[in-house]
């Protein structure tokens, strides 16, 4: 199997090693991540959740064997505010190995794939064996949250692009909120990454 999907509820991304917050308790991203690296595996995590998942920024902050990339609101108006901006790139022997892709809320499919591009070039450059998506689907045009603009036909749109990387995928729940076109969303996004 080169793609498995974890519903898990609430979402995680947000937690750190020893603390909650955002509706968050345990980093199921992190976990997933902490434990198919101690099992050998090259792991990447890619956040495409609305919000930047300080938490798991924070766990993998100081260390070169776990890549974090996330896109996200630009912090700057948009949960958590404190973190998510470009100058976060890692600290001692994690420098280098985050990397946040800060967007303007509003933010539509054509500017997302741009930012999706990079973050995708940066997976890619340090070829891991498995990739973790924190798999947000609160980037949609008609979450109550309205950070972004994306339509339920753009997130298969968005799992090709992912999906192109063709690497072992684990897609982990993270953000929705109660909308019409929730469970659409997420169907879309997991037939993007079966292609």
């Amino acid at each position: 199997c080169r793609t498995a999907y974890s519903l898990s509820r609430p979402p995680g991304h947000h937690a750190d090693a020893d603390v909650a917050a955002g509706f968050c308790y345990f980093n199921n991203s992190a976990l997933a991540a902490a434990l198919l690296t101690q099992a050998g595996k090259r792991t990447a995590i890619l956040d495409i959740d609305v919000h930047h998942g300080n938490g798991t920024e924070a766990i993998f902050y100081d260390r070169a064997d776990v890549l974090t990339v996330s896109l996200h609101a630009h912090p700057k108006r948009f949960y958590p505010f404190f973190w998510g901006y470009e100058t976060e790139t890692g600290r001692g022997a994690g420098e280098g190995f985050n990397l946040n892709l800060p967007l303007e809320r509003g933010t539509t499919i054509t500017p997302y794939l741009a930012a999706l591009e990079t973050a995708l070039q940066r997976v890619s450059d340090f070829a891991p064996d498995v990739l973790v998506i924190a798999a947000g689907l609160d980037i949609a045009v008609d979450d109550p949250f309205q950070g972004f603009a994306i339509q339920t036909a753009e997130f298969e749109t968005i799992g090709r692009h992912i999906a192109a990387l063709r690497r072992p995928m684990l897609v982990v729940q993270e953000g929705g909120y109660p909308s019409p076109s929730l469970g659409s969303n997420l169907a879309s996004l997991l037939q993007g990454l079966a292609a």
